[in-house]
């Protein structure tokens, strides 16, 4: 699942497409490098100005439409907490609705589910949008939070009427987590997955990385591909990713070893 954000914001300066044509870049280059599908986001995840529901639709539905145009058989999701902003954006023709704020608008999975599309349930710990978390703090212990929290998201988005094939879940590291949290979460990977439906990893150069090897968000590529690896091993098969082409062939590399996939082309030794 690769990163498309239209927002001037976003905490990893890279990943800024907001002007449209920046942003059809990034799609063109996310496609070529191997994306299965793309991610567009009109508001950045963390605190900063305010941006209203009319301006995500505008950050957000143009790209939907020409991506839609440009790729008629690629599944688009679009990152947004908003009811409002993803009937406008499914109306258009994207699949997916990844929710990143844990059913904030409970009209959610209704919209979704009108539309014929999928919807990723993820965990926040109660915050509301655009939030950090002070001090979180889950009595259970985080996994066995976030894996109710999730299963019953899942539930609920059936019940709606969303296809059960079609729900995703999503731990969501960082959100309302320490870094000790989600290095967890990464560990119980085998336990989200065990939830039934696709499991999601947003590990990309997020702050339990750079926590993890005091390092800024520009180094923290490595650092990603080793969360990735293990979640990878453990049962997670979707990775929302700015580095699509290194994170691809992690995944596909650790498929191999697992043997879930035969290697590209085989000689040495045979010829």
């Amino acid at each position: 699942m690769a990163v498309v954000n239209r927002t001037p914001d976003s905490f990893y300066p890279a990943a800024r497409s907001h002007d449209l044509g920046a942003a059809l870049d990034a799609v063109e280059r996310a496609v070529a490098e191997g994306a299965d599908l793309v991610d567009v986001g009109g508001v950045r995840a963390g605190r900063g100005p305010e941006v209203g529901v009319a301006e995500e639709i505008d950050r957000v539905v143009p790209v939907v439409q020409r991506v839609r145009a440009r790729f008629p058989d690629l599944p688009v999701s679009v990152d947004t907490w908003r009811a409002e902003v993803a009937e406008v954006a499914l109306a258009e023709g994207a699949d997916l609705v990844n929710d990143t704020w844990a059913g904030h608008d409970p009209r959610l999975a209704q919209v979704a589910a009108s539309y014929g599309a999928g919807l990723v349930c993820s965990h926040t710990g109660g915050l509301p949008p655009r939030t950090d978390p002070v001090r979180p703090v889950y009595p259970d212990g985080v996994v066995a939070d976030v894996v109710a929290a999730l299963a019953a998201a899942a539930a609920r988005a059936v019940a709606a009427g969303v296809e059960p094939r079609s729900v995703l879940v999503d731990p969501t590291h960082d959100f309302g987590k320490t870094t000790w949290h989600s290095l967890e979460l990464t560990r119980a990977t085998a336990a989200l997955a065990g939830l039934g439906h696709p499991l999601l990893m947003a590990l990309s150069r997020k702050d339990f990385v750079g926590e993890s090897l005091a390092l800024p968000v520009d180094d923290r590529l490595e650092g990603t591909l080793a969360a990735t690896a293990v979640a990878t091993w453990l049962g997670a098969s979707v990775f929302r990713a700015h580095d699509v082409r290194a994170t691809r062939r992690v995944v596909e590399m650790v498929a191999v070893l697992r043997g879930d996939l035969l290697p590209a082309r085989v000689v040495r030794g045979l010829d």
